[in-house]
């Protein structure tokens, strides 16, 4: 609020209005437009509905930048977290919001540990096309705002899971928040089984929460992970990093709850690939090796 172009909403203001399940009423007094917005984590934020200048760097700069000035939070958040940005396709997101300038793409690469470096980048790589992975990407009415792509197969150590593929079918939510990818159970039975056949030479450990298939690895020096790769819809596969495989000493994936559900790919799964999202031609890229 000292900023010389902060502005907040008025709470019968058009975009006020357009908030919708994330509006919260209005403050008492000063009738400036509240938002609040809950997590499937059970984390949320609450606070004034505003815009301001959004200086991304020296010569990039969006005026009116609209966003959500926190007054309180519920949950755990990392201490240096600032807040949350939100990529998806609602009309409040960073990459809708830049999309005039950008053309709607953008693109980002989580590290495998803290001692490396990610990136998150703005508009179209400075990359050759043909260096990544590209399969289609599509929305759904009831989810209008997350990124689904088609997961066609799953392949461990060269040999593709005897899955059918109407279990695939749905469709799977790219999610960088989310933390593990979660499968139809039909497809996690079969990767599980898999795994676990070409882990028999570590002890195995109990679960750890989700994760059912954990491994007692002390004093072990290298682990012979078998390699697991998630093909989607145009034969884009992609082959995780080791990190994308284990997390915590445990298989990093768990079952969702139904086969007619969608999918979710996490975080983990795409350590070390820059993922790219075109919006605007309906595309997801994966290259590896990217950070």
């Amino acid at each position: 609020s000292q900023s010389s172009t902060y502005a907040p909403f008025a709470c019968g203001s058009p975009v006020c209005r357009q908030l919708g399940p994330y509006g919260n009423g209005c403050a008492a007094g000063s009738r400036q437009c509240q938002y609040r917005v809950l997590y499937p984590d059970g984390r949320s934020t609450m606070g004034t509905y505003i815009s301001d200048v959004l200086r991304l760097n020296p010569t990039s700069v969006i005026g009116g930048f609209q966003f959500g000035c926190s007054h309180a939070v519920q949950g755990h958040f990392p201490n240096d977290t600032a807040g949350i940005m939100a990529l998806g396709r609602g009309a409040q997101s960073l990459a809708s919001q830049t999309r005039l300038t950008y053309g709607g793409v953008f693109s980002y690469c989580l590290p495998r540990t803290a001692s490396y470096s990610g990136f998150f980048v703005l508009g179209v790589p400075r990359v050759a096309a043909t260096r990544y992975a590209l399969t289609p990407m599509f929305a759904v009415p009831q989810a209008p705002m997350l990124y689904l792509v088609r997961l066609r197969a799953i392949v461990v150590a060269g040999q593709a899971l005897a899955v059918p593929p109407a279990v695939f079918a749905p469709g799977s939510v790219v999610d960088s928040r989310s933390v593990i990818t979660r499968l139809p159970p039909t497809a996690y039975a079969a990767l599980r089984a898999a795994f676990r056949a070409r882990m028999g030479m570590y002890r195995a450990a109990p679960p750890k929460q989700q994760l059912d298939t954990c491994y007692d690895l002390t004093g072990v020096r290298r682990v012979a992970l078998p390699t697991i790769t998630l093909v989607f819809d145009h034969s884009a596969a992609v082959e995780l990093d080791p990190s994308g495989i284990l997390y915590n000493d445990c298989l990093a994936f768990a079952p969702g709850t139904d086969d007619r559900a969608w999918g979710v790919i996490g975080n983990v799964q795409l350590q070390t690939y820059e993922v790219l999202y075109n919006v605007a031609g309906g595309a997801m890229g994966f290259r590896r090796a990217a950070c």
